[in-house]
């Protein structure tokens, strides 16, 4: 059976199994995302206020074969939000599903419905004396069901992993109205098939994720912060490996940053403290959690001395104080938002092998340089392997002039990824953007079993039909 429309009549019918206020129009904000590639079409809102909601909605809507698309904080960047085209369905949204529901600061637990904001889970962690390792760049909007949807790596997974790794259990409602209620809080469970982890970064197509048990950590007793210049990539993963033959598991943090984005930050405007002399061509952020006060200042300086005297650093900036240490970090932070003002001609979230980031990056600066001039922004979370490696028109040019040439510089990029033996793919997701991708990269038979357990959890198609597998309208 194919999908269809939501109509009035079906609203009407479903408003009356519903509290006041989950049904409205759609406000505009909620059809257009970050990069302005896709336009919604989705005519209705709804926000239910507790799973039962969330039920009721999912079991009408699979019986009428009506699209349902969830909708976090927005912020994702591949489209998975966005209901482009097709029979014309439901945008279901969970922000108004934002309580704690239990917090437990000896068991290092905290259980959040999916509407809970990201830097609002974290400060509820910190208010207890506690750590929720997940930060992004948009943790003021993002919501921690969308987080767990798509998978979030963000800039700390180098210590505390992604966020499926944060995760302990999820209360997930499915394509006929079932609601698992899977809100473990044990840290072992070998009890059949692993659902957690197979809703997790499934990007709203097999379950809605309508709560979540996460862990807690505790707070480093102190932390530091450091830009270091250094001369290549290459020279950035012998950086890491002395790091941390020195820091071991401490260190929080191993951001890689480009010349070409400092210069960004200039060029938008956007306020920042840049502390060396000169702007290096490529530079690290690295943050180190220490677990104990005892030595720290001198353990900091004592590796300073060593990168600086051995060449490995060819400058840097130790930050002295909370206020210079959230300087440094502002830098980073800042990026994304400076590339989004430029706008890019095509930008590309991978990860890679380690060993083979730096020959990558080179290779990579080679083949675009045939298709013509651009500039390119590469950065991200080198610790884990994750590169965005991101490019933009010259100075003074428009995205738009380059819309023709724009699927020739992604398939360059994502070819040369998947030569490396990387992931076209490392935090973002699939979404509406990648499900060519999907099908030219994967194995074949992790594709079919993909296929076969949507088919079998979703069987009429109705959970953001288009994400992660083209669907025929």
């Amino acid at each position: 059976m194919s999908l269809k429309p939501v109509t009035e009549k079906f609203i009407n019918k479903l408003k009356k199994d519903l509290s006041p206020g989950v049904v409205s129009t759609v406000p505009d904000q909620y059809l257009s995302e970050p990069r302005s590639r896709w336009r919604g079409i989705s005519p209705i809102l709804m926000s239910p206020a507790n799973v039962k909601e969330v039920s009721t909605i999912l079991s009408s809507a699979n019986s009428e074969n009506i699209p349902i698309i969830p909708y976090g904080g927005g912020t994702g960047l591949v489209g998975g939000q966005i209901q482009d085209r097709g029979p014309a369905g439901i945008l279901l949204s969970l922000e108004r599903m934002n309580k704690i529901r239990y917090l437990n600061s000896e068991e290092n637990v905290i259980t959040v419905e999916a509407g809970v904001i990201l830097s609002d889970l974290r400060s509820a962690a910190e208010k207890e004396e506690r750590v929720f390792p997940l930060s992004l760049a948009s943790e003021g909007t993002a919501q921690i069901g969308g987080n767990l949807a798509t998978n979030a790596g963000g800039l700390n997974v180098l210590r505390y992993g992604s966020t499926r790794s944060l995760c302990l259990g999820l209360e997930v409602v499915f394509a006929d109205g079932s609601i698992w209620n899977g809100l473990s809080r044990l840290h072992k469970d070998n009890t059949g098939y692993d659902l957690k982890n197979l809703v997790i970064g499934s990007e709203g197509t097999l379950g809605i994720i309508t709560a979540a048990t996460m862990k807690l950590f505790s707070k480093p007793k102190d932390r530091s912060v450091a830009l270091i210049a250094v001369g290549s990539p290459k020279d950035a993963l012998r950086l890491l490996s002395e790091a941390k033959d020195y820091f071991g598991e401490t260190i929080s943090a191993f951001e890689l940053i480009n010349k070409m984005g400092i210069q960004f930050l200039k060029e938008t405007g956007l306020n920042f403290k840049f502390p060396l002399s000169a702007i290096p061509e490529w530079m690290v952020l690295l943050e180190i959690g220490h677990p104990v006060r005892f030595g720290t200042e001198k353990n900091i300086n004592d590796f300073f001395e060593n990168i600086l005297s051995s060449s490995l650093a060819l400058d840097g900036a130790l930050a002295e104080n909370m206020r210079q240490q959230n300087d440094l970090w502002a830098i980073r932070e800042n990026i994304p938002e400076a590339n989004r003002r430029i706008g890019s001609v095509s930008s590309h979230d991978i990860s890679l092998p380690l060993s083979e980031v730096s020959d990558f990056v080179e290779q990579a600066r080679i083949e675009i340089s045939k298709l013509g001039q651009f500039r390119i922004n590469c950065f991200g979370h080198l610790g884990d392997g994750n590169l965005h490696f991101n490019i933009f028109p010259e100075k003074g040019n428009n995205r738009e002039i380059y819309n023709d040439i724009r699927p020739t510089v992604k398939t360059v990029i994502h070819d040369l990824v998947h030569k490396y033996g990387g992931s076209v793919s490392a935090e973002h997701g699939i979404g509406r953007l990648k499900t060519n991708d999907l099908i030219k990269y994967s194995d074949p038979i992790k594709l079919k079993l993909n296929k076969s357990i949507k088919k079998a959890m979703d069987p009429n198609g109705i959970l953001n039909p288009g994400v992660i597998f083209e669907t025929n309208y």
